[in-house]
């Protein structure tokens, strides 16, 4: 098996009504900026971090994604997503031909997401309102990869975290979606996966080939 190149490019996308200001994108950011540091003291090219604000559409949203890394060769991208970003990361890594790092992915939010249909706010921002409709759970639908009850195809492109005691999606339907990805069942974390930084951090770039010693 031939070693991964390091990716030019990190692409964070954040789950329903998050920001690039979520915890877990803030620190894949730090450490992405540590790393940088240690790659250009070795001579090495920095990993370019992107990570936009996600719009309410996921038609928009996958459109806006695609545009970050408009004209970067599929080998040079790295995607990492998070719950709802999980499931967008999913449907761009078989669209775009590149690896991807999961975070509790959403497996079906066109089912989940119909009870959040009206005006919402943002977690990080309260008084940032958002319409969520109809029409976004059916381009939701649209982004769907699949059978969503059978195994993702090609498998060897995702690492997926999944922690048993989120108390928002079923680790089981989370587990059984990606079976045969590379996976991290974890005890503890819930849906915020809050020891992300601590447990699980490293071993996502690792799989996306991110890391000092990687030219």
């Amino acid at each position: 098996m031939t070693r991964m190149t390091t990716p030019s490019h990190l692409l964070y996308l954040h789950g329903f009504r998050s920001s690039p200001l979520s915890a877990k994108a803030q620190q894949t950011a730090t450490r992405l900026l540590a790393v940088n540091r240690a790659r250009c003291s070795a001579g090495l090219r920095p990993v370019v971090w992107v990570c936009p604000q996600l719009p309410p559409s996921p038609k928009q949203a996958i459109r806006e994604a695609l545009q970050a890394v408009r004209g970067i060769e599929p080998e040079s991208i790295a995607l990492v997503g998070s719950s709802l970003g999980g499931f967008y990361a999913t449907w761009l890594a078989r669209h775009l031909g590149c690896r991807a790092a999961l975070l509790n992915p959403a497996v079906n939010p066109a089912r989940d997401l119909r009870t959040q249909i009206g005006e919402l706010s943002a977690w990080h921002d309260p008084s940032q309102r958002f319409v969520f409709t109809h029409e976004h759970v059916e381009e939701l639908r649209a982004l769907q990869v699949g059978d969503l009850s059978r195994p993702i195809p090609d498998p060897w492109r995702f690492l997926a975290v999944i922690a048993r005691d989120d108390e928002v999606l079923d680790w089981r339907e989370s587990t059984a979606r990606y079976a045969g990805s590379a996976l991290r069942l974890a005890d503890r974390g819930g849906h915020a996966l809050e020891n992300y930084a601590q447990d699980h951090l490293d071993a996502v770039l690792a799989f996306l080939a991110i890391n000092p010693a990687v030219a």
